[in-house]
């Protein structure tokens, strides 16, 4: 009978460390995080560059709990006709996936597949005629997608 009700307080004990750890970990998460969230989804150039410096860097922004998770460009091509659109892909899947989790999606979904377009267009800025045209035309139509779709 001992064991039994050692056993139980043992369990129970486990249960109430485990709902204080994960209140703990809640609240460790830094109160900036919607101000390092929005800085990471705007539209230039210098936002995306910073992006890319914490994916590549993922570990040093832990306590921040981001959802670093991508498909890239989900059903369509990640590098289509050639075009590496797939990191502009992962980047939109970023801000999709952070702000559905802070419940803020439906006010920065427009700004998030504009910052989308802009990547992409940064992508064929890397390339001259008929095949910048090409990309462009590929990129307008991600972007539309993505509008309608996403």
């Amino acid at each position: 009978m001992h064991r039994r009700l050692a056993t139980g307080l043992t369990g129970s004990a486990l249960a109430l460390v485990t709902v204080v750890g994960m209140a703990t970990a809640a609240e460790a998460v830094p109160a900036d995080k919607a101000q390092v969230l929005s800085s990471w989804t705007q539209t230039s150039a210098s936002s995306y560059n910073l992006w890319v410096a914490a994916r590549a860097n993922q570990s040093a922004w832990s306590a921040y709990a981001f959802d670093w998770s991508t498909d890239y460009c989900s059903s369509s091509p990640d590098n289509p006709f050639g075009f590496p659109f797939n990191i502009s892909c992962a980047r939109h899947d970023f801000g999709y996936r952070n702000y559905k989790a802070a419940g803020t999606f439906s006010a920065n979904k427009s700004r998030i597949d504009s910052a989308f377009y802009e990547d992409l267009k940064r992508v064929c800025n890397n390339y001259s005629g008929a095949t910048k045209t090409a990309c462009d035309s590929t990129a307008w139509t991600y972007y539309q997608a993505v509008r309608a779709f996403g």
